[in-house]
């Protein structure tokens, strides 16, 4: 309904030919925008439906450097009015003409960290008399903090918000903190002329060449991007470049911590101004380790600085860069951290990353200590801190990878949180220890290696003891049975095929359950309980479902690569071809068919939260495809912590990511 895909630039990009559709934020006036955020190491650029664009600054917090802008005219067009609009992996394009003239006009996130977009106008003469008319570019800029803001928007403007400028390249340039910004060039062209005026956006100063610029950044956006071919998903042609493009487009350099953050995006940043939970930065990098090494090691010293020097994690940051406690204290955190670094060290052998320093939040007052000796103090925290309840699982404390796991438990919760206990996290901790352990062996660290190895192997043992002839269970309440006896939790079941809980029969066995449940009638993938609670919707969520794919792959090849094409954005667009949600991007979690609104995501309109708000954007509806493609590759460290070796055939699926590097399996 929305549009095709098509190529611009040698790169995919998807030219927008709807109209005006309106759809609800539920707790935000309707909208008739479709956003895509597109952007580079620096900046976010939301170009939207209408022709307009905002840019999006998360170096020293959650800000909003203009928003719904930018525009150009030349006599009576105008980009912001109908046109064809092309969304591009880094860019946004818009094309308007009448009888005289042509205006297309090009607004780029260069490569790099770069503070600034660049925009390009080509104006041609259509008609037979000589055109002489003002081009004018115009944003108006608009510095807003988002902070922790649940419920009705509010107008924040920070206090130490930057000097914006607007200038033509070689021309005029004009400057505000707040306010409106106009650039006018005459423009002259003979009969059938053409011409190219360059500007830019944003936060900088200097000299630069424009056309240089364009034409460099391009290029190396086409070197960078993986390119892949699947013969049983043939989607994967334009979406693992698509979404290694918008996953890295998420990135920006921290200027309070150091590193990239890689935050969610969607809701909780744009809209409700929070960078959480730790683990999702985390959980975004993992395939950047294949695919562009350097920012996901970043991405891991960012968040490893979020902690304190006992090893905890905090839940989430808030729109200004501090520590944000109050709400859910999750048991998980430290063990994505332990993954990420392990991964890296086997896919990249660099060693030496380790031993530089990383330093804590300022908050803290801290030394930094060496990444590794960060790493080893978060796993004496999942140790010590977190432990294992009476079971012998770990502890859940308010949450684990679930949010609200205890709430949908219906246990007393003060009850669970003192002494409730996760099956999530066992099986969890059970595959990632050993891999972490291969990592403390290379670094010279042998008695956490083999305190790591016995806990993952006493983990595994229980998770194993978990099973009830039909699935595995989800959690154990004090005093009482255990959660997940009657109804199968999705998250849990790919974590005890991963780390050898299930034996093969198990495994095989659990699949055709969760196929026969889970999946049935889900166009999007598996649900993730069964039966779906009662006046409650079905969910589907990215992070699960990347697992899911990842365990079927070693029982079940057919079924792992039927859910991945379950999880592509053309087959939300088959499913639900009137719903933008996941037409470009999406959200992290889809509602299921039997809900009153499938294909869209959740709303909680009662608290004041919803995804539905800003459903687009979220880095799992990127990060988890392009995961799991590799983890159908065959991708992923052994148990050891080293690579894993991979199959070749010829008629196999492939991934070639950038700068030479390349799978097959």
């Amino acid at each position: 309904m929305f549009g095709v895909w098509t190529t611009a630039e040698g790169l995919p990009a998807f030219e927008y030919r709807a109209g005006p559709q309106p759809w609800d934020p539920i707790i935000d006036p309707p909208s008739s925008a479709h956003r895509v955020h597109v952007g580079n190491r620096r900046i976010t650029l939301v170009a939207d439906s209408d022709g307009l664009t905002g840019v999006w600054d998360e170096h020293l917090g959650c800000r909003w450097i203009a928003e719904r802008t930018g525009v150009g005219r030349f006599g009576a067009l105008s980009t912001d009015k109908a046109g064809t609009k092309l969304f591009g992996p880094t860019f946004f394009r818009v094309a308007v003409a009448d009888e005289e003239a042509e205006v297309e006009r090009t607004v780029l996130c260069p490569e790099g960290a770069v503070p600034w977009v660049l925009i390009r106008v080509d104006v041609v003469n259509r008609g037979a008399v000589a055109l002489r008319r003002p081009l004018t570019e115009k944003w108006v800029v608009r510095p807003r903090l988002v902070d922790l803001e649940f419920g009705p928007s509010r107008e924040v403007a920070p206090a130490d918000a930057p000097v914006v400028a607007l200038e033509e390249f070689g021309g005029e340039r004009v400057e505000t903190v707040d306010g409106p910004l106009t650039v006018a060039v005459e423009v002259s062209l003979p009969p059938g002329g053409r011409t190219t005026v360059w500007f830019r956006f944003g936060l900088f100063d200097g000299f630069e060449d424009p056309a240089a610029r364009y034409a460099s950044s391009l290029a190396g956006l086409r070197d960078r991007l993986p390119s892949a071919t699947a013969p049983r998903a043939p989607e994967a042609a334009i979406e693992i470049p698509w979404h290694a493009a918008l996953l890295t487009g998420g990135a920006c350099a921290d200027g309070v911590l150091g590193g990239h953050t890689l935050d969610q995006g969607s809701a909780y940043s744009f809209r409700h101004g929070f960078n959480g939970a730790a683990r999702d930065p985390l959980q975004h990098a993992l395939p950047l380790v294949h695919l562009e090494p350097d920012l996901a090691l970043s991405v891991l010293r960012n968040t490893c600085a979020w902690g304190s020097p006992d090893g905890d994690l905090p839940y989430a940051l808030d729109g200004r860069k501090q520590p944000w406690t109050r709400l859910f204290r999750p048991s998980d955190q430290n063990l994505w951290a332990l993954w990420l670094a392990a991964e890296y060290a086997a896919a990249t052998g660099d060693l030496a990353a380790f031993d530089r320093p990383v330093p804590y939040h300022p908050c803290h007052g801290a030394e930094p200590v060496a990444l590794a000796e960060n790493l080893r103090r978060q796993f004496r925290f999942f140790v010590d801190e977190v432990g294992v309840g009476e079971h012998g699982h770990v502890r859940i404390l308010n949450a684990d990878w679930n949010d609200l796991a205890i709430s949908e438990s219906e246990v007393d919760r003060e009850l669970m949180i003192e002494r409730g206990e996760s099956v999530l996290n066992s099986a969890m901790a059970a595959w990632v220890l050993p891999v972490y352990a291969g990592l403390a062996e290379r670094l010279g660290d042998r008695a956490t290696a083999a305190e790591a190895r016995q806990r993952a192997a006493d983990l595994r043992e229980r998770v194993a003891n978990e099973w009830n002839g039909r699935w595995f269970r989800r959690a154990h309440a004090p005093g009482g049975g255990p959660v997940g006896e009657n109804d199968l939790w999705l998250e849990v079941q790919p974590w005890a095929i991963l780390c050898g809980a299930a034996t093969p029969e198990q495994a095989r066995a659990l699949l055709r359950t969760i196929d026969e449940t889970c999946r049935a009638g889900s166009p999007l993938g598996a649900r993730s309980r069964w039966p779906v609670p009662e006046g409650r919707p079905g969910q589907v969520w990215f992070s699960v479902n990347m697992t899911l794919i990842w365990a079927a792959a070693r029982y079940d090849p057919d079924l792992a690569w039927d859910e991945w094409r379950r999880m592509t954005l053309h087959a939300h667009s088959a499913a639900y071809p009137g719903t933008w949600t996941g037409t470009l991007s999406g959200p992290d979690c889809y509602l299921a068919p039997e809900s009153d609104r499938p294909g869209e995501t959740w709303a909680l309109p009662e608290l004041g939260v919803a995804m539905q708000a800003y459903p687009v954007a979220n880095l799992h509806s990127h990060a988890q495809p392009l995961l799991a493609y590799l983890r159908l590759l065959g991708v992923e460290p052994n148990a050891g912590g080293a690579p894993s070796d991979v199959l070749t055939g010829v008629d196999a699926p492939t991934l070639r990511a950038g700068c030479g590097r390349s799978s097959r399996a």
